[in-house]
């Protein structure tokens, strides 16, 4: 804060020589006034923004909580479907292991019953070929009568076991066939579970994907408004350091400027300087009062708006010392009037000035043509009216 320190006392020093053409300390303390006022309205600006941004902030992150929330249950989800997808595929992949091995093994019994067949049919034509034996050569045949009971145990025996064979074979081959026939149905089936799981995980990896990039939206824009508010607050917290700074300075101003009244013994024309009353101040222009006194826009509006078309003649409100005209920021063309005692009065925003620094005026004399310098939106006539310095309500004098 040394520069601000630095800049005071220059002030003090320059609003010390009244009388000269480059020092005014009231252009300097409204030069301050309306900085620290301008400042306050942006710290103000600054703070409405950061409750919205605030406001939208906490929105937002609730929406990214939701968000997190809705991807986890889809992520859930889908983590079952998978599960049973691959369950499903597991089974289909045993179910055609299961085929493939009955369809082997089927193949392999009905070669085994062919083959049986086979002997069976060789063996009657055999038999038909050659004649059924009768019992007496079949006897004739044999030495003992133990080898004719052991040949026909043996020639039945073999029947048997020739038609047990073939049967067995054909019940083998029948079961076989119908367990891969169940087979293939139950693998149907699992291939159009598999299928129905499949377009469904698709579908919830689809779902899951979509919450993802809604979430990760979500979450840029929370870091964004993060970014903004603490950008806002951050030049909230500068502007209310330099309007501290700039206030200490005005109060400094507002009593340099009583010491140069008091020091100059600056009086009005007529002798007396008018007291705080209705009446005691002339209008500087005739005109509809289009913006009063007090807060306008967020800020302090520290006279009163009189509408009038540019190049309108303007009057002293009262006699008086020109303490300043020219250019004055936000003020455009401006002159202030010193009537003694502490009061003051400022005209802004003119097309051109008729009066310069030093020249004494009387009241309803011209000293301006109106217009709309500065920071203005259309030809009008500021007036203030200052006691010590501070800004009044015109209206209070007029």
């Amino acid at each position: 804060m040394a520069w601000w320190t630095a800049l005071a006392a220059a002030c003090a020093t320059t609003l010390l020589l009244a009388g000269s053409a480059t020092a005014n300390p009231g252009t300097d303390k409204a030069r301050l006034d309306a900085r620290i006022g301008d400042l306050k309205t942006r710290a103000n600006l600054a703070a409405g923004t950061a409750g919205v941004l605030t406001t939208e902030l906490s929105g937002i992150t609730s929406r990214v909580r939701s968000a997190e929330s809705a991807v986890a249950i889809e992520r859930a989800r889908l983590a079952q479907l998978e599960t049973a997808l691959a369950q499903e595929r597991a089974r289909l992949t045993s179910l055609q292991q299961k085929i493939a091995d009955e369809t082997g093994r089927l193949g392999l019994l009905q070669r085994q019953y062919t083959t049986s067949l086979a002997l069976l049919e060789h063996r009657v034509r055999d038999m038909y070929e050659a004649g059924t034996p009768d019992l007496i050569s079949f006897a004739l045949g044999t030495r003992s009568f133990s080898d004719l009971l052991d040949n026909f145990d043996l020639l039945n025996r073999i029947g048997r076991q020739d038609e047990r064979i073939a049967s067995s074979l054909d019940r083998s081959r029948q079961a076989v066939a119908q367990s891969r026939a169940t087979t293939e149905r139950a693998r149907q089936g699992a291939a159009r579970s598999e299928a129905l799981i499949a377009v469904r995980t698709d579908a919830q990896r689809a779902a899951r994907d979509r919450m993802l990039a809604s979430r990760d939206a979500l979450a840029a824009a929370q870091q964004a408004k993060a970014r903004t508010l603490a950008g806002v607050r951050e030049d909230r917290a500068s502007f209310l350091a330099e309007a501290e700074g700039l206030a200490a300075q005005s109060a400094a101003l507002a009593a340099t400027i009583a010491a140069a009244e008091k020091a100059s013994a600056s009086s009005p024309a007529n002798g007396s300087a008018p007291p705080p009353s209705n009446g005691q101040l002339g209008w500087p222009v005739v005109g509809p009062v289009t913006s009063g006194f007090g807060i306008r826009w967020g800020r302090m509006h520290e006279g009163i708006d009189i509408g009038v078309g540019s190049g309108t003649p303007v009057h002293a409100a009262a006699a008086g010392t020109v303490v300043y005209a020219g250019w004055m920021s936000g003020y455009g063309n401006i002159v202030v009037l010193d009537h003694g005692n502490g009061l003051s009065t400022a005209y802004a925003h003119n097309t051109s000035l008729i009066v310069g620094l030093g020249a004494r005026v009387g009241k309803g004399f011209v000293i301006a043509l109106s217009g709309s310098t500065g920071h203005s939106t259309g030809p009008h006539v500021h007036f203030e009216v200052r006691v010590n310095g501070a800004p009044v309500d015109p209206l209070g004098y007029l």
